[in-house]
C-alpha cells in the first residue's frame, strides 16, 4: 500500500515539536522483509530514506486529528508523524498499520513457540520492542493539508442567537469561566506531559536491564544443563539448581514490574489524549462565544442607532406641533378681539 503525505520527527531535543523531514508530500510504503520476516514502514524523499521503521506487536499508531497521525519507534528512539491531504487516506493508513500490526504479533508468537521447543521451559522471553511514550500536547503542525485540527465552527450548523441584550451581559462571564478551565486543563496536561517524558528517558535503561535480564537467564540455563550433565554431584547439582531457578523466578517478576509501569504509562498517555480532546472542545465553545458575542454587539448597535433616529424624529415633531399651538392660540386671541369687538358694536347700536 502506498500514500502520500508529509512527514515529521520529533525534535530531538525539546520532545515537544514537530520538525518537518520533507519539503512537500511524499511517497510513503508498506513494506514485506521475507528475509526477517517483518513489516517496515518507507518512505524516500530523492534518494534519501527519511523513514525505515520497523512495526512491532508493541506499536500504537494515533489519530491526533482528522488528517494527523503519529507512532513510537523506540528502536530509531524518534516518533514519527504524518500529515495527510484528507480523513479517508489516514483512515486507510491506521487500518493498515493495525494489520501489520497483527501480522507482526503472530510472527513473533510463531517465534517464541519455536524457542520455547528448543529451549527449557523455565526459560521466558523478554519482551520486544518498548514503546517509548510521547504525548499529542506536542504537536504543533500547521495547515490543512497538514491535518491539524480546524477549532473554527461551522457557521451554517450555528443557530440564530436570540437578540436580547441579557445574554449579550451575561457571554463575558461565561467565556471567561471557559479560558480558566482551559486554562487548568493546560497545567495538568504539562504536569502530566513532564511525568511522561521523565519516564521516557528511563526506557532505554529499562531496556538495557531487560537484555542483561536474558543473558543472566540464558548463563543459568546453560550452567544448569552442564550441572545437570554431571553424575558425580547429583545433591550439589539439586541445591545450586535450586538457587539458580530462585533467581530465574526473580528475574521474571522484575520483567512482569516493568510490563506492568509500562502498562501505567499506556494509561496516562491516554489520559493525556482526552485532556487535549477536552482543550479542543472548550477552544470551540470559547469561540463560538466570541462569535455571539460580536453579533449582539452589531445588534446593540443597530438598535441603538435606530433609537437615536427615532428620538430626532420625536424632536422634530415636538418642535412641529408647538410651532402649531402657537398658530392657533394666536388665531384664537384674534377670534376673542372679534367677538368682543362685535359684542360693543351690538351694544352700542
Amino acid at each position: 500500500m502506498d500514500t502520500r503525505a508529509h512527514v515529521f520527527q520529533i525534535d530531538p531535543n525539546t520532545k515537544k515539536n514537530w520538525v518537518p523531514t520533507s519539503k512537500h508530500a511524499v511517497t510513503v510504503s508498506y513494506f514485506y522483509d521475507s528475509t526477517r520476516n517483518v513489516y517496515r514502514i518507507i518512505s524516500l524523499d530523492g534518494t534519501k530514506a527519511i523513514i525505515n521503521s520497523t512495526i512491532s506487536p508493541n506499536m500504537t499508531f494515533t489519530k491526533t486529528s482528522q488528517k494527523f497521525g503519529q507512532w513510537a519507534d523506540s528502536r530509531a528512539n524518534t516518533v514519527y508523524g504524518l500529515g495527510f491531504s484528507s480523513e479517508r487516506h489516514l483512515a486507510k493508513f491506521a487500518d493498515k498499520f493495525a494489520e501489520c500490526k497483527e501480522a507482526a504479533r503472530l510472527a513473533k508468537e510463531k517465534s517464541l513457540e519455536k524457542m520455547g521447543l528448543a529451549n527449557s521451559p523455565s526459560q521466558e522471553s523478554v519482551p520486544g520492542d518498548i514503546q517509548s511514550p510521547m504525548t499529542p500536547e506536542s504537536i504543533n503542525g500547521t495547515g490543512d493539508e497538514l491535518g491539524v485540527p480546524d477549532l473554527t465552527p461551522n457557521s451554517e450548523s450555528q443557530s440564530e442567537p436570540s437578540p436580547n441584550t441579557q445574554t449579550f451581559t451575561h457571554s463575558p462571564a461565561i467565556t471567561k469561566h471557559w479560558e480558566a478551565e482551559l486554562a487548568a486543563l493546560k497545567g495538568n496536561n504539562a504536569k502530566l506531559t513532564a511525568a511522561l517524558l521523565e519516564s521516557t528517558g528511563n526506557v532505554k535503561q529499562w531496556k538495557q536491564q531487560l537484555a542483561a535480564y536474558q543473558e543472566e537467564a540464558e548463563r543459568l540455563h546453560k550452567r544448569v544443563t552442564e550441572l545437570e550433565c554431571m553424575s558425580g554431584q547429583t545433591n550439589v547439582i539439586k541445591s545450586q539448581k535450586t538457587e539458580l531457578n530462585q533467581t530465574i523466578e526473580e528475574l521474571e517478576t522484575a520483567l512482569k514490574a516493568k510490563e506492568e509501569e509500562m502498562e501505567q504509562l499506556k494509561v496516562e498517555v491516554e489520559k493525556v489524549n482526552r485532556l487535549q480532546e477536552q482543550k479542543d472542545s472548550l477552544a470551540w465553545k470559547l469561540q463560538e462565544t466570541d462569535d455571539r458575542s460580536k453579533e449582539l454587539q452589531t445588534q446593540l448597535a443597530n438598535l441603538e442607532q435606530r433609537l437615536e433616529a427615532s428620538q430626532v424624529e420625536q424632536e422634530t415633531f415636538r418642535k412641529d406641533l408647538k410651532t402649531l399651538l402657537e398658530v392657533l392660540d394666536g388665531k384664537i386671541f384674534e377670534l376673542t378681539e372679534l367677538r368682543d369687538n362685535l359684542a360693543k358694536l351690538i351694544m352700542g347700536s
